[in-house]
């Protein structure tokens, strides 16, 4: 079997086309993961309603939602292998997600559409849902970040990650303003349990939060993540979001034959 190791933004996936194929997803994942250290397992196969079918697995062979750098990963993949043309509909667990190529290497796609907004679920944390069933979002404002701070805010990380008020667990985003425009921000991704790079959701569920808070008034933020800047476009009508977009870097790190 042949897999492609790609990363977006440094949240880095093993990717395989398995059309036609009977696999245990959940036993290559974590295989694979572990072979790479890759965050997630990203399985390409047939769909009868979009160009093609997303499974994503997480390292520890927990099937997710949704991975939204896996996403945009995922659309390279089918664009450079012939699957897909420059854009393209990709089927998931959350709902159908729309995919563009911008350049060689920047790619976009229309994430699912919030299904859960509280902006009070904790004193210090909002929940966000993306898509149906939703992929699930913790966010909190620590102000000054760095992330070097990842070790001193591990166990603020760990205890919301598993808080009773997140009935499915959550991935928890912490973030810092850096302008007017722009956050800074550290994942701890639910089933990787541990910081990664980039959370492409995540930096989507942050951007959600502020836009709901009155705080992204034109609706277009840049988040930095560790692995790299993603952009975050909202379109609204009135108070109703319309179209949420991530845009950002890929790359195929290495082709490994297994």
């Amino acid at each position: 079997m042949r897999f492609h190791h790609m990363n977006g933004a440094g949240n880095d996936f093993v990717v395989m086309d398995v059309r036609g194929l009977e696999l245990d997803f959940s036993r290559l994942a974590m295989e694979l993961c572990k072979l790479t250290g890759a965050d997630g397992f990203l399985a390409v196969d047939k769909s009868d309603t979009a160009d093609f079918r997303l499974h994503f697995y997480n390292p520890d062979g927990n099937r997710g939602e949704m991975c939204g750098n896996g996403a945009r990963c995922v659309c390279r993949y089918a664009y450079e292998l012939g699957l897909a043309g420059e854009e393209m509909v990709v089927q998931t667990d959350a709902g159908p997600v729309t995919g563009k190529r911008i350049s060689e290497s920047i790619y976009r796609i229309g994430l699912n559409l919030p299904s859960v907004v509280d902006l009070h679920r904790l004193p210090n944390a909002a929940y966000i849902e993306l898509g149906q069933p939703g992929c699930p979002h913790s966010i909190t404002e620590v102000p000054g970040l760095r992330w070097e701070m990842r070790e001193e805010l591990r166990e603020m990380a760990k205890n919301l990650r598993y808080h009773p008020a997140f009935p499915k667990g959550t991935n928890v985003n912490l973030y810092t303003w850096v302008d007017a425009d722009t956050v800074r921000i550290l994942t701890y991704e639910r089933y990787v349990e541990d910081y990664t790079l980039a959370c492409g959701t995540g930096s989507a569920s942050t951007a959600v939060t502020l836009w709901s808070q009155g705080k992204l008034p034109g609706g277009v933020l840049t988040v930095q993540n560790p692995g790299g800047d993603l952009k975050i476009t909202i379109r609204s009508h009135g108070n109703a979001i319309t179209a949420l977009l991530l845009e950002g870097p890929t790359e195929i790190t290495k082709i490994i034959e297994y």
